[in-house]
């Protein structure tokens, strides 16, 4: 009982997680904006975000971790379980050591002075972004895959 319930909310999180990565990629493609609606919507978002989203991801990896651990006598979903949080980790580290240093610079931007390099740390953060969601779904994918086909 005990295992399903920690199974439940790990992949709660892992939804909550992957899907806010997806929401930012369905709804918001910085690519056709000019600089002023970019940098007040991306400055937005970092408001919200930027704090929130790898707290939460990091809960998620660490329930991850130890999902893993309790499956320890199954072992395809621990092997699955695992490679979940390698690819949780994967989009964390992409978002810290990329999108998060260009989210510092936008974050200093004013609406009416646009910086000359602007649309490429636009198009680089996009990227980097496109990247760490490939990464969560693929984490994501395990984590169903793992849950579907557990034994017990």
């Amino acid at each position: 009982m005990v295992k399903t319930i920690i199974f439940s909310i790990n992949v709660f999180l892992v939804a909550l997680v992957v899907g806010s990565m997806f929401a930012v990629w369905y709804g918001f493609n910085p690519n056709k904006l000019s600089y002023n609606d970019y940098v007040v919507h991306q400055q937005q978002l970092i408001n919200q975000l930027n704090v929130k989203l790898p707290v939460l991801a990091l809960i998620a990896i660490l329930l991850t971790i130890i999902s893993a651990i309790l499956a320890r006598g199954d072992k395809k979903l621990m092997v699955l379980l695992i490679a979940t949080a390698i690819f949780l980790i994967i989009s964390g580290i992409v978002t810290r050591f990329l999108n998060q240093p260009i989210n510092a610079k936008v974050m200093t931007w004013v609406a009416d002075k646009p910086p000359s390099n602007w649309m490429e740390l636009r198009a680089d953060w996009w990227k980097w972004h496109i990247v760490r969601l490939i990464s969560g779904i693929i984490s994501f994918g395990c984590l169903i895959i793992g849950f579907l086909n557990r034994s017990g």
